[in-house]
């Protein structure tokens, strides 16, 4: 039977209060563990797979967590890069590719749930990307201006989008 919940790129799972909740697939493009001086790192998801191309039927999920690489100036075997991951100079297309992988899985009146750090890349201009209109967003951290973003997928037209 499939999980309701999918976290598409579960990374070290470092959000979630339970880590190991029964009702989530955790899927990342890596697994692994890394040790630099004195800080480890484990990713383990449940299925290795990449957020752009999901081995996932249709409208699989109703809850969809998306937390993708962030960083574009960290250097390739930086913790900081092992921790978050890192975006390539055609971060737009990943992005566009994840988001429409997401909301393709979601279920007609799912959750898509998506957490960005404008660390490199302001909201702004990964907000031209998302599939619909958000529903609600909050700025958790004013350091690093990490947003989260909620939308709800409706089986009506999606194409009347703002940017946040």
């Amino acid at each position: 039977m499939q999980k309701p919940i999918l976290d598409a790129c579960c990374g070290g799972r470092q959000f979630w209060f339970d880590k190991f909740n029964p009702l989530v697939t955790f899927i990342d493009n890596r697994s692994g563990e890394w040790v630099l001086t004195d800080r480890c790192f484990k990713v383990s998801p449940d299925e290795v797979m990449d957020f752009t191309d999901m081995a996932f039927p249709d409208k699989s999920f109703k809850l969809v967590v998306f937390d993708p690489p962030h960083l574009t100036s960290a250097g390739d075997n930086s913790f900081m890069a092992i921790k978050y991951g890192k975006l390539d100079k055609d971060w737009r297309d990943i992005l566009r590719k994840g988001f429409s992988e997401c909301w393709r899985v979601l279920d007609d009146y799912g959750v898509l749930i998506f957490k960005w750090s404008e660390k490199n890349i302001k909201l702004s201009e990964v907000s031209k990307l998302f599939p619909a209109q958000p529903l609600f967003g909050h700025t958790s951290d004013h350091k690093t201006h990490t947003h989260w973003i909620c939308f709800m997928k409706t089986p009506c037209k999606q194409s009347d989008k703002i940017a946040v």
